[in-house]
């Protein structure tokens, strides 16, 4: 017996060594045997203990290597949209590529480019004989980004993006230059409710829908021309450094209140189109205001402020908006008194149901200037509106036709100040939002004070974001 078991421990010795199965045969006498032969009757099979790997360390200690896992681990890359139909180019990706770290689930960091091109045709016939018509053909990048963001836990998340728009624009052909667009701290339910959140600093408030809508998601790369204006009217390019505090009531009300550094003088102009470089401010006091809007029949909740829906879901949503500079006052470069209380009204009403969308805004502006240039300042108000709508052939490719008509009074208590936009064109969304071409045709008309002139335009657009 003790000579056997030292024969079967010499051959699972070696059947280890070899990292195989051992079969073990034997015979009337008890001798072992490894092959069969006649007389020998089969033993058993033995399978070799998988020996674990070890590795020697400085202080002469051995450490075992830990085999990959299967479970999985929690560190990951995200870039595609789940819930994304699937266009002919595949499921529409996220704006952003997402990060996750294994070993602090909590945080992220996301980063993404994104490129607009515009074609453009453009001609330009004026009224007045005196002046010479224009032709321009141009080719250009409508936005160039480098966005980023990054979550330092739960509630705290930094967002922020690098831009260039129309780069290659115009006669001149300019390069542009980049700059900083939102750049602020979002502090996400620190209540861990929905109706209160905040950001802070370089982040939009909300004084058009469209204007709030990202740009990678709008139907036309060029907004309205009084969406454009309200978005200079009280706050740098609707986002200079301010507080806001936002929040909805599950998807039926949003809300969002603000207050800030207010309009650059540079960036509003006149009623005829006279930018207000040459106020020397002398006061200005903050911005302050807010928005509400609201979502009245169940089912119909706004849960991403979009304008390109790809055929799904339904919303509808009804708001209004109050923002206001108390005090701006300065002197202009012909020594005209500038004393205003700049103050806008907006109201919005949009709505989608499966490939259909439609919306519509209007705009009140309190104080607006007629002449910058004039030795004495008359100001009054002005008011305008569009509409605009869209539907989506889910079952066609995803191409959608849209339209788009705007009616702006640049200055109410004087005629000839009228200016209209009429736009049609149609979307082909390849990948959704991600990769996108478009064409469409404009034809402003400017009345008599307002330039006296009428303006054809025929773009051809492309996105790409990843």
């Amino acid at each position: 017996m003790k000579k056997n078991t030292i024969t079967i421990l010499g051959l699972l010795s070696l059947s280890a060594a070899q990292l195989c199965a051992l079969t073990i045969y034997t015979d009337a006498s008890g001798q072992l045997y490894a092959n069969p032969a006649e007389g020998r009757t089969l033993l058993g099979e033995f399978e070799p203990k998988k020996k674990k790997n070890t590795f020697s360390v400085q202080n002469t200690q051995e450490e075992e290597i830990k085999e990959p896992s299967s479970q999985p681990s929690s560190a990951k890359i995200t870039i595609i949209n789940q819930d994304s139909p699937d266009f002919l180019l595949g499921k529409e990706t996220h704006i952003n590529m997402k990060f996750v770290p294994e070993d602090a689930p909590d945080m992220w960091l996301k980063a993404g480019v994104r490129i607009q091109g515009t074609l453009e045709s453009k001609s330009t016939e004026y009224n007045d004989v005196t002046r010479v018509n224009t032709d321009i053909n141009d080719a250009y990048l409508r936005r160039v980004r480098f966005e980023i963001a990054a979550g330092f836990g739960k509630h705290a998340s930094f967002v922020m993006d690098i831009r260039n728009d129309k780069s290659n624009y115009g006669i001149e052909n300019t390069e542009g230059s980049f700059s900083v667009g939102d750049a602020y701290v979002k502090i996400k339910k620190p209540f861990d409710t929905s109706l209160l959140n905040f950001k802070l600093y370089r982040a939009k408030i909300d004084v058009s829908r469209t204007e709030t809508v990202k740009s990678a998601r709008v139907i036309a790369y060029d907004r309205p021309y009084v969406a454009d204006a309200a978005a200079q009217y009280i706050s740098f390019n609707r986002r200079g450094a301010n507080l806001q505090a936002y929040g909805d009531w599950n998807k039926k009300i949003h809300y969002q209140i603000a207050t800030g550094a207010s309009a650059n003088p540079d960036k509003v102009k006149d009623a005829q189109g006279t930018s207000g470089a040459t106020i020397d401010l002398s006061e200005q006091s903050f911005f302050y205001g807010g928005k509400i809007k609201l979502s009245p029949f169940d089912g119909w909740e706004e849960k991403k402020v979009t304008e390109t829906y790809m055929g799904q879901g339904k919303h509808f949503t009804i708001g209004g908006a109050y923002w206001v500079v108390p005090k701006m006052q300065g002197t202009t470069a012909n020594g005209a008194k500038l004393d205003v209380k700049r103050s806008l009204i907006n109201a919005e009403i949009s709505g989608h149901y499966k490939g259909f969308m439609a919306q519509a805004e209007y705009f009140k502006f309190k104080d607006a200037v007629e002449d910058i240039t004039a030795t004495t300042l008359n100001t009054g108000t002005s008011t305008g509106w569009y509409a605009t709508s869209e539907y989506v052939f889910s079952d066609f490719y995803y191409i959608a036709p849209f339209f788009r008509y705007e009616s702006w009074d640049k200055f109410d208590d004087i005629d000839g100040y009228d200016t209209t936009s009429t736009l049609v064109g149609i979307n082909w969304y390849l990948r959704g939002n991600t990769t996108k071409i478009g064409a469409y045709y404009q034809k402003d008309t400017y009345g008599i004070n307002a330039g006296d002139k009428d303006v054809n335009i025929l773009r051809v657009t492309s996105q790409w974001f990843f």
